[in-house]
Parts: structure tokens; C-alpha cells; sequence
């Protein structure tokens, strides 16, 4: 009888790449890793909080977490928003028909514990799972929440640099001549300036806020892949498709975003877990020398300062230096097996 042979089956490049990422099993678990905690940091607001998620007092359901309610709402004497770590406000929900639910962690990221046993910064312990900070906030609710707004950044500076470089990489490579010794010229002027002192000096003028250090680190970090971008198009705005392109009477534009773009993207997806952990290095430093956001904000960097200062709560700086180790070490591994996937001589 005939025997049949199976065809091959065509695979498609995206789905080619994925697969090359799946073998490297120490960037795909890092990538599953990173994403679970991204995502629980994304609902920060569900897993550490000082108020309960949802209760039941006197018969009716109330939602602190979305609403305020006032101290005489649950029996208190005051107008003021009530503390529901103060324990005569939780020993009303034990009472008959009282309950509340509470997240796992009971502190906000700004929440003092005015009832707290020990004196600040306070040892690791059941109620502070990893202690607390010289001014009494909660350490794990800090790096939840610093770990959050340290990815936010990240992805925020990682896009305005990719933007950037791609549109003065795209225009250096593809124009080349003068346009690109122009660029050339202001880069090299541009990349003089002394990053620090600008940040030093506009900190000084302005408030301190995450918006400022988003502009003016953008101001610099397409720099870098700019160059990436005007290589890959130098060489392939010579190339046969490109010229028969033009000879199909083509806009530059055209051109540029329908042919020579997607030929490109290599160096600008390899790109972007190492700039991320560029970013998110970059918001450490700050915040550690004073320069970042404003002191209420979470930061990573803000409490390594504070480890600086209180050597002898060791519990700040080594869950600092533990959440900072992971983030980066999984970022890098992401990074790596990306490069490897995009790497068109290795075999599928």
C-alpha cells in the first residue's frame, strides 16, 4: 500500500519566535514570575489596605474600601474618618451580626499604626509581616506598592525612549547624508550635558514629582537605541526591496513604516527589559539620593536610604535588596531569552 508522508507544517515567524522563547525555560518562568507579580501589585489595593474590603454593621453592608465613613458610623463618637485599626472599631464587627473582611495585609502603603506594641522601626512580626520603617509604615505595604510604581515608571520611560529613538533612528538611517550628520552632531552635544546637575537643578526649582522625572529622563534615554535604529536602517535602505519600493513610486513614509520598520524591530524588542531595569535603576538611584518623588510616594529607592540610615534594622534594607534583586534578575532573564528567540542563526 502507498504510504503517505505527512507535510511539514508551516509555522508563522511571531509564533516561531514564542516557541524559541518557551525552550529557554529560565526566561519563560521568569516572564510567568514577573507577571504574577505584576499583576498582584496592580491590586495592591485588594491585598494591603487599612481599611476592611467589604462589612456588615448593624444590618447593613458597607464598602470602606471604596467610601469613607465616619467614626459615628460604627459607634464612635467623632466626624472624623474612622482608624479601622483602632481596636474599639474592630471589636464592634465582632459583635452579633457584625462582621468585616479584611485584606490579607492590614496597612496601606501611608498607614501609621498608632497602636502598635513596639517602638519604630519595629522587628518583623505577625502583625508586620517585615516590619516597619523608622516612621511606623509598613515595610511589606511599602515595597508592594513601591514595586508597582517602579514597574509603572519603567514602562512609561521605556516607551517615550523607544518612541524616540525609533523616529531619530528612522530618520538618520534613512535619509543618512546630511540629515544624519546633523543628528550626529546633536547627539554627541546632547549627550554631554550633565544628566545629574539638570536633575539636581530642576528638583530644586520645581516639586518633586514622577511627571518631571519621566520628562527629563526621556530627554535622554532614546540615545541609545537611536543608534541601534540608524544602523539597521543605513543597511537596509540599500537593499532590493527597498529600491523596488521606490521604483513602485512609494512615499518615503511609506517606505519607512511598511518595509524597512518591520525589518528593524530586532535591537528594538531585545531592547526593552534591559531598559527597563535601566528605568527602574534610574527611580532607585533618585529616590535614594533624595531626587525621586515626593517623600509620601512608595519608593524602593526612598527605603534602602532609610536601611542607610537604620543599620541597625536590618529587616529594611534586606527586603529591599531582596524585591530589587528578583525584579532585576527576572527582567535580565526575559531579556536574554528574548535575544536568543530573535536570533534568526539559531535552529527552531
Amino acid at each position: 500500500m502507498p504510504t503517505s508522508k505527512s507535510q511539514p507544517v508551516s509555522v508563522s515567524p511571531g509564533r516561531r519566535v514564542w516557541l524559541r522563547f518557551k525552550q529557554n525555560r529560565r526566561g519563560y518562568w521568569s516572564l510567568i514570575i514577573f507577571s504574577v507579580l505584576f499583576a498582584i501589585s496592580m491590586i495592591a489595593e485588594l491585598v494591603s489596605n487599612d481599611k476592611p474590603l467589604v462589612a456588615r454593621y448593624n444590618g447593613e453592608l458597607v464598602f470602606p474600601i471604596v467610601a469613607n465613613y465616619s467614626e459615628k458610623k460604627f459607634g464612635g463618637d467623632f466626624d472624623s474618618p474612622a482608624d479601622f485599626l483602632d481596636p474599639f472599631i474592630q471589636d464592634q464587627f465582632r459583635k452579633d451580626g457584625n462582621w468585616a473582611v479584611y485584606p490579607l495585609n492590614h496597612y496601606r502603603f501611608d498607614t501609621l499604626n498608632y497602636f502598635a506594641k513596639s517602638p519604630n522601626p519595629a522587628p518583623p512580626s505577625t502583625q508586620n509581616w517585615l516590619g516597619t520603617d523608622d516612621r511606623g509604615r509598613d515595610v511589606f505595604a511599602r515595597l508592594l506598592y513601591g514595586f508597582r510604581i517602579s514597574i509603572l515608571f519603567g514602562l512609561a520611560l521605556t516607551f517615550t525612549g523607544v518612541l524616540l529613538g525609533l523616529i531619530t533612528g528612522a530618520l538618520q538611517g534613512y535619509f543618512a547624508g546630511r540629515t544624519d550628520l546633523l543628528f550626529q552632531r546633536f547627539m554627541e552635544i546632547w549627550g554631554s550635558m550633565p544628566e545629574l546637575y539638570l536633575l539636581i537643578i530642576f528638583a530644586s526649582i520645581f516639586d518633586p514629582s514622577i511627571a518631571l522625572l519621566l520628562i527629563l529622563l526621556s530627554l535622554f534615554g532614546w540615545m541609545g537605541l537611536s543608534d541601534y535604529v540608524r544602523a539597521d536602517f543605513l543597511r537596509n535602505r540599500n537593499l532590493e526591496y527597498v529600491q523596488a519600493a521606490r521604483a513602485m513610486g512609494l512615499s518615503n513614509r511609506q517606505i519607512i513604516w511598511r518595509h524597512i520598520l518591520p525589518n528593524s524591530l530586532t535591537p528594538v524588542v531585545t531592547f526593552l527589559p534591559f531598559r527597563m531595569s535601566g528605568a527602574i535603576l534610574a527611580l532607585t538611584s533618585l529616590d535614594f539620593l533624595g531626587l525621586g518623588v515626593p517623600p509620601s510616594t512608595p519608593s524602593l529607592g526612598e527605603l534602602l536610604a532609610q536601611g542607610k540610615n537604620n543599620l541597625d534594622a536590618w529587616w529594611i534594607a534586606l527586603s529591599t535588596f531582596v524585591v530589587l534583586t528578583v525584579m532585576l534578575l527576572l527582567l535580565t532573564n526575559i531579556g536574554d531569552a528574548l535575544r536568543n528567540s530573535l536570533d534568526v542563526r539559531r535552529k527552531s
